[in-house]
């Protein structure tokens, strides 16, 4: 059965009826999820993953969002097939092909997984930008929701996607783990304090951190963000905000962590791109601070109120400041004001987590790897510019 059904449709397609069926449209649900017994399946690990998978919303409203397929694999086929693909560290379509697509397609209750060009022109079918951005954001408020205390600090961070390719003259920015200026897109990825990402803005023509972070980042939050205080609460509590952004030194600005709080009581936090002078060593004291990871370490801490900035922009902030083995004092600036001393150092120092998120998503996964031959035009309103550039995935 299997070595005619191979001759006729192809290798491992064993269900002729079906396949027949939805070649004539006749098969609207598409193919049925069919569980054999086997004695080996190559990389059946991956079903332990399932359970988490869709946990996390992998197949929430999906044809609401994205729309349905038509033929022989539906739509949660392809995002099932895609998500396995990702657990198996397959990075593209291309590589499938050293699979075997029958004993592949038993993980998914089928014969056999699409062939590369099919699964091409289904993911293609998928991927409108508007109908995937809309699925996207759905699933961040989703995780939001389900930990709203994880979504109280968030991690804010640009990762560059560089490009190789000849197909489109991308502007250059500075790539800091190549320290050079290099052509790519810049990737602002917001994360809770354990590394797992929210969501990402994608900038072809990066205006910066600061104004990235204001004009959409900081809108979207606002929105999205479950439990924040009441107007009535925030009146009543002047050193309560609605949430924390952490990030590096490049959104080190007095002027913006000013605009912030007033405008929207949203604390900042950030390392002193120019601190004063040593404190007195003996204002240091031992400190048992629990990470968001849960784990503990100690560090000397000390902290007082400091006057940041110059002229208007000035404003009051906590500083506090950890004494290293060293002697080196770094520095802290934070208007998060309700926060105990112990949380402010332990919610700073994890923001690694988010360059370990980078390092192991562009190792494990191919983050850095473009999926699309292909380009598509700019916006012409240079503030709503985002990323529409395709490129070839090969190496480059």
């Amino acid at each position: 059965m299997d070595a005619s059904a191979a001759e006729s449709l192809g290798t491992a397609c064993t269900r002729v009826e079906e396949r027949i069926q939805a070649a004539l449209g006749e098969q609207e649900k598409g193919a049925s999820i069919e569980f054999e017994s086997c004695l080996d399946v190559p990389k059946g690990g991956v079903l332990c993953a399932l359970p988490a998978l869709l946990s996390n919303g992998l197949l929430n409203d999906i044809e609401h969002h994205l729309g349905k397929l038509t033929g022989y694999y539906q739509t949660f086929h392809i995002l099932l097939l895609l998500a396995f693909m990702g657990l198996c560290r397959i990075k593209n379509a291309e590589q499938l092909r050293e699979h075997a697509p029958g004993e592949f397609g038993k993980l998914l209750g089928l014969d056999r997984v699409p062939e590369v060009r099919c699964l091409r022109t289904k993911v293609k079918g998928l991927s409108d930008p508007e109908s995937v951005e809309s699925w996207a954001a759905d699933l961040s408020r989703q995780w939001m929701e389900n930990e709203p205390e994880a979504a109280g600090t968030l991690y804010i961070d640009g990762h560059v996607r560089v490009y190789h390719g000849h197909l489109t003259k991308l502007p250059k920015r500075h790539v800091s783990r190549e320290k050079l200026c290099l052509r790519g897109i810049t990737e602002y990825w917001v994360n809770d304090g354990t590394g797992r990402p929210f969501f990402v803005v994608e900038k072809t023509v990066d205006p910066g951190l600061l104004k990235t972070l204001e004009e959409d980042i900081v809108p979207r939050l606002l929105k999205d963000i479950p439990n924040q205080p009441s107007a009535q609460a925030l009146q009543q509590n002047k050193q309560a905000c609605r949430f924390i952004l952490v990030f590096d030194r490049e959104g080190y600005s007095p002027a913006f962590f000013r605009k912030m709080w007033d405008k929207h009581r949203v604390a900042c936090m950030t390392y002193h791109k120019f601190p004063t002078e040593n404190w007195p060593l003996d204002n240091f004291s031992s400190q048992e601070i629990t990470l968001p990871s849960g784990e503990k370490v100690i560090m000397k801490l000390a902290e007082r109120g400091s006057l940041v900035g110059t002229g208007k922009q000035a404003m009051w902030m906590r500083e506090v400041r950890k004494l290293t083995d060293s002697g080196h004092q770094t520095s802290i600036i934070t208007t998060a004001y309700e926060l105990e001393l112990t949380a402010v150092s332990g919610r700073m120092f994890s923001r690694w987590c988010q360059e370990n998120f980078f390092r192991y998503m562009k190792h494990h996964y191919g983050l850095d790897m473009l999926q699309e031959y292909g380009i598509e035009p700019l916006s012409d309103d240079p503030i709503r510019w985002s990323t529409r550039c395709k490129c070839k995935e090969s190496g480059n």
